[in-house]
């Protein structure tokens, strides 16, 4: 009986010291989601985060497209990625790397082996949306928002000098990612299928980032409140922000079309890029 007593002393007291412990460690990511912003990347990484072999970071690091952060170094960007275990993948989503002009060289040198997930929507909707953060972001500051029709026209034209109006012309920034990683790098994320269909894209994203297939159905269910799919894991619902899905403007009829005229030739060019087509206006 002694010595029974004395074995389990021993494991007790001993073996966590002998016994290597499977602990996390902070990596440089292996995904980024680079865009575009009001595309649905906060819905795509809540999404991935219902893999149980994704861990995301949890804001907008803004390393590659900041020269203030770019310039703390690569040891300051891993520090700000979450603890993973071996075998997970380390995912960070920053919209604005889309349209920065320093991003993919930045991010080629990081990682030449990175994927890189971008999500769009119909350029126009996208705008609007762009506009809606804004035109909210004023109020809550106290601030009375201009209407969109002053920002976005001049003397009967749309201003090209609109920063919303650009972020929508895919094709001008996807060129200067394609300059830089191949194309099986980057994954194309269709935003509005995913608000209608969400497990349909995620399945493909799953496929895409060689991942073994774990979200189904049951993570899913329609929010008839808010007007689209919120998630459900380990017995916790959850909706995304009171932000997302904000109702838009009003818009007159004039300028959506001045819009869906406007990004017709840049759409086309887009898809043209890529080689599929997309349900827009």
């Amino acid at each position: 009986m002694a010595a029974v007593i004395f074995a389990l002393l021993f494991l007790y007291i001993y073996l966590p010291a002998i016994s290597p412990r499977v602990t996390g460690a902070q990596r440089l990511p292996d995904i980024i989601v680079i865009g575009v912003r009001k595309g649905g990347t906060r819905a795509l990484i809540e999404m991935l985060k219902l893999h149980g072999s994704v861990v995301a970071a949890q804001n907008e690091v803004h390393f590659f497209d900041w020269d203030s952060h770019y310039q703390r170094g690569l040891d300051w960007y891993r520090s700000q990625m979450p603890l993973a275990l071996p075998g997970q993948l380390t995912v960070e989503k920053t919209p604005a790397y889309f349209t920065s002009v320093k991003a993919p060289e930045r991010v080629l040198r990081m990682k030449p082996d990175v994927k890189l997930l971008l999500i769009v929507r119909d350029p126009t909707i996208r705008l609007l949306s762009d506009y809606t953060q804004v035109f909210h972001n004023q109020l809550e500051k106290h601030k009375r928002p201009l209407p969109l029709d002053t920002l976005l026209m001049r003397d009967g034209e749309l201003n090209s000098n609109y920063k919303p109006l650009n972020r929508s012309l895919y094709h001008v920034h996807l060129e200067r990612w394609l300059a830089v990683f191949p194309v099986d790098s980057i994954h194309l994320v269709d935003g509005d299928a995913l608000i209608q269909d969400p497990l349909a894209e995620v399945k493909k994203v799953e496929k895409f980032l060689q991942l073994e297939p774990q979200i189904n159905a049951s993570n899913f269910y329609f929010n008839a409140t808010r007007g689209f799919y919120c998630l459900r894991a380990r017995g916790r619902d959850r909706c995304l922000h009171g932000s997302k899905g904000r109702k838009h403007p009003p818009v007159s009829p004039e300028i959506l079309q001045k819009l869906y005229e406007y990004f017709r030739e840049p759409n086309r060019m887009f898809f043209e890029l890529v080689g599929r087509t997309f349900d827009w206006k």
